[in-house]
């Protein structure tokens, strides 16, 4: 089992890698969020282990950029225990949350955790009702029929899809697809919405994306 470490103290990094090591996994090590971006989307690490706090690049927009083309599990590492980031991470897409200083058997139980989730979710096609995505082929079928999808439309719809009944916020949406922060005067999320609506939902009579007033949008198949 082949991790990534991003870590830029190098004590810290080095105890953890060595721990990890000891522990039965394969652990690499990157000391900038340049380089566990580069090391993360060229290789394929099972999980990454992710400080928030990087020069240069920090673990958030690490986080969003991976977002953009992989799902590698993540499981952040903060000396912060604020809530709101709490709730940023998950919304960004990681799947864990630990704070410094933590209980080096906590990091390895937590790992596990997430590995186990990680081989239930990590499925070549995501199917919703009639509707079929080939993740790897990168094409979409609905009651048998083709849908030619833009880059952007496969990476909005593939969001939506593998998570279910999941309320994603326009915030959130907007960082994972757009690398951008979220402006309540922008409308690109929602006009994103309405091309990919056209296509998967328009010409058929079940509907599948929903709006939540107030919250964001979600897939899921309704009576």
């Amino acid at each position: 089992m082949r991790l990534l470490i991003v870590e830029d103290e190098p004590k810290t990094g080095a105890y953890l890698r060595k721990g990890l090591n000891e522990s039965g996994f394969v652990a690499d090590l990157a000391a900038t969020g340049l380089d566990g971006l580069d090391m993360a989307l060229e290789l394929d690490y099972e999980l990454v282990v992710l400080d928030v706090m990087l020069p240069g690049m920090d673990g958030w927009t690490l986080l969003r950029q991976l977002r953009a083309s992989k799902d590698t599990p993540v499981l952040l590492l903060t000396a912060r225990d604020e809530v709101s980031d709490r709730v940023k991470g998950l919304e960004l897409g990681a799947d864990d949350y630990l704070v410094k200083p933590f209980d080096f058997s906590e990091l390895v139980a937590r790992i596990k955790t997430i590995m186990r989730r990680g081989k239930a979710r990590n499925v070549d096609t995501v199917q919703l009702a009639d509707l079929e995505i080939d993740v790897f082929k990168r094409k979409v079928t609905r009651a048998g029929r083709r849908i030619e999808l833009t880059a952007k439309e496969f990476a909005l719809l593939h969001l939506l899809a593998k998570r279910p009944g999941e309320v994603h916020s326009r915030a959130m949406i907007a960082s994972q697809l757009w690398d951008m922060n979220f402006d309540s005067d922008t409308n690109v999320v929602d006009v994103a919405i309405r091309r990919l609506r056209a296509k998967i939902d328009d010409p058929f009579e079940k509907k599948l994306v929903h709006t939540m007033r107030g919250m964001g949008y979600l897939m899921e198949e309704r009576d």
